[in-house]
């Protein structure tokens, strides 16, 4: 199949990909833009691992091609943060100890990054419920949701102080 150019919008740059229609977005991002911090674990939508927020939103990187997401803004882990600072919610993870080998971690980062823009008030079961999109093999999720309860609180206080 014939290599199409793609212009895609990643994390504030421009990017010219050049790419068969076919090939996932997960794909181009990791070896086109070489953005490994999405990371691609099922292949079929149902761990989380590759979640990278289109338009601010959520989305599974490994269930659409590259070139449906040519005039969107495709957000990665990659662009949270400030080089070595971590965000209010990556600094949560790392005191609660919501995370252990990491795989799944930037699809998380990236799911409660949008949901806590949007809801800055969660209850235990709405973050347990949002945290049902992802899967952890290593951490029991008990640290996650305190993690991100905890990310929560503190993003209400520094927008409270602005």
């Amino acid at each position: 199949m014939e290599k199409k150019p793609i212009q895609l919008d990643v994390n504030g740059t421009l990017r010219l990909v050049h790419c068969e229609p076919r090939k996932l977005l997960s794909d181009v991002l990791r070896e086109d833009c070489r953005l490994t911090g999405t990371h691609v674990g099922c292949e079929h939508g149902a761990c989380g691992a590759c979640t990278v927020q289109i338009d601010g939103h959520p989305a599974r990187a490994c269930l659409m091609f590259a070139v449906q997401v040519g005039n969107a803004r495709i957000a990665t882990v990659e662009s949270l943060g400030a080089g070595a600072r971590l965000t209010t919610l990556q600094q949560a993870l790392h005191e609660c100890h919501g995370l252990q080998c990491g795989f799944c971690t930037p699809g998380i980062v990236m799911t409660f990054d949008a949901y806590l823009r949007d809801n800055p008030h969660p209850t235990e079961a709405e973050v347990r419920d949002v945290l049902s999109g992802n899967l952890c093999r290593c951490t029991g999720y008990q640290n996650i949701v305190r993690a991100v309860l905890l990310a929560a609180g503190r993003l209400r206080a520094e927008a409270s102080d602005v």
